[in-house]
């Protein structure tokens, strides 16, 4: 019998060593990916004891500039797109939030979204923005309504796209949000990481699969390297949802655009119509070839109903 175990111990062993080798990856540090994901727009600011990444572009006279925030697991890029029509009239401003791309984790590795609020705040007052506009996508929407809430006299509009906050009914999750939820396994994701792993997540978002290229993936895997954030994403993970929040959305009265994928597994449009309800002040757009992702997967369509929405 103890050579049964010490075999089967043997055989697990050479079995996680083997993985390990084939799929473990270490931490890279952010000066190894400033080169290819920090060129010319890109800056650094300290805020809250953080060096955060950001861009700020167009024109430097617009006094409402537009404030872009991602979502879980993903940087600044997704709006890269939005970013070129945007820039050649309004002034647009978006960062990596702490957890992401390239500014990393949060020091006391606290992801609740009171930090998340105190921390846009900061960043705005550091770069001396005192109204905007605010846009952001699943978490970073989350994080946009919440500041909005917390914060009206600095908001004047507010864009929500595929934004988080109601509870979730999903349909379909990414592989690395349920790793990272799963005890045990998010231990190994934090040193193990198939790209893989990367490549089937952005899939889960996309309504298209045949639109997400290697160089995406490269993007997102690379990033998800960045020392720190695969920590950070499973930390962000284990934060319980905060359903009493939602309570403030009927309060928030700024203008705002739902811009929502009609084939989001992670946030179905369900999300969309009850922010459509509870909102005194909204138009609701379903983008029907899209997926959680529409200013990445479907950036001319999606900025179509953003710029009408400026423009009002």
């Amino acid at each position: 019998m103890k050579k049964r175990f010490r075999f089967l111990f043997l055989v697990i062993g050479g079995f996680a060593l083997l993985v390990g080798l084939l799929f473990g990856h270490r931490d890279r540090p952010v000066d190894a990916l400033k080169p290819k994901y920090a060129r010319a727009p890109s800056d650094f600011v300290e805020v809250m004891g953080m060096e955060v990444h950001y861009r700020d572009e167009g024109n430097p006279g617009d006094s409402l500039p537009l404030v872009l925030i991602h979502g879980t697991g993903s940087s600044l890029h997704t709006f890269d797109a939005w970013t070129t029509t945007l820039k050649e009239q309004k002034r647009v401003v978006r960062m990596d939030l702490p957890g992401f791309g390239l500014t990393g984790p949060f020091p006391d590795r606290n992801y609740t979204m009171d930090d998340y609020v105190n921390f846009m705040a900061a960043f705005l007052t550091a770069r001396k923005i005192s109204r905007c506009i605010v846009a952001g996508n699943s978490l970073g929407g989350q994080i946009a309504w919440n500041f909005t809430a917390a914060h009206p006299e600095r908001v004047q509009k507010l864009i929500l796209i595929d934004a988080a906050g109601y509870p979730l009914k999903s349909t379909s999750v990414p592989l690395a949000f349920r790793l990272a939820r799963t005890p045990v396994l998010n231990k190994l994701l934090t040193f193990i990481t198939p790209r893989a792993v990367v490549r089937s997540s952005v899939q889960n978002v996309y309504a298209d699969p045949g639109k997400i290229s290697d160089e995406l993936v490269d993007r997102y895997f690379e990033l998800s390297l960045r020392a720190g954030n695969r920590q950070a994403l499973v930390d962000r993970l284990q934060i319980p949802s905060d359903s009493n929040r939602v309570g403030q959305i009927k309060n928030i009265w700024q203008p705002t655009l739902v811009l929502w994928g009609a084939q989001d597994g992670l946030i179905p449009t369900e999300n969309a119509y009850r922010f459509h309800h509870d909102l005194p002040n909204d138009t609701l757009v379903i983008l029907a070839n899209s997926g959680h992702v529409p200013m990445e997967e479907n950036p001319a369509e999606s900025l179509e109903a953003v710029l009408q929405f400026l423009a009002q």
